[in-house]
């Protein structure tokens, strides 16, 4: 999991800063890797180097809302409700979330290592892919 504070002017015109949390635990992944079709590691690879800029852009916010979500104060759920990333995405917040991952790539790999379950960012830190390169 990872918390990930957002500046961002709000509909009333205010400028907010708040913390938004953000998981995907071990289920989700695997599911993923079979929506992604010979696994979503090599996807994201993939699309990468074929400099697919509209499709990376779609994947980093779907990864972004899939992995929004609220954590419970006992925290022992985080709920992740269809409700609850409807609002997210409709925010500004989302908005600069979105524009700052996509214009970083060394902010988006932390992003998407922090994501991940503790026991799998180590892997993933091997995989990741330079965006910037």
């Amino acid at each position: 999991m990872i918390v990930w504070p957002i500046t961002f002017t709000d509909y009333n015109g205010e400028e907010v800063t708040e913390k938004f949390y953000f998981n995907l635990n071990k289920a989700e992944l695997v599911e993923m890797q079979f929506d992604a079709g010979g696994g979503y590691t090599a996807f994201i690879n993939r699309i990468t180097n074929e400099r697919d800029v509209k499709r990376l852009g779609e994947e980093f916010k779907k990864i972004i809302l899939n992995s929004y979500g609220k954590k419970t104060d006992d925290g022992r759920v985080f709920r992740k409700t269809q409700e609850a990333r409807d609002d997210f995405e409709q925010s500004e917040a989302f908005a600069e979330l979105y524009i700052e991952l996509l214009g970083d790539a060394d902010k988006a790999a932390k992003f998407f290592r922090g994501i991940l379950p503790k026991d799998v960012q180590a892997s993933a830190e091997a995989a990741t892919p330079r965006l910037a390169e």
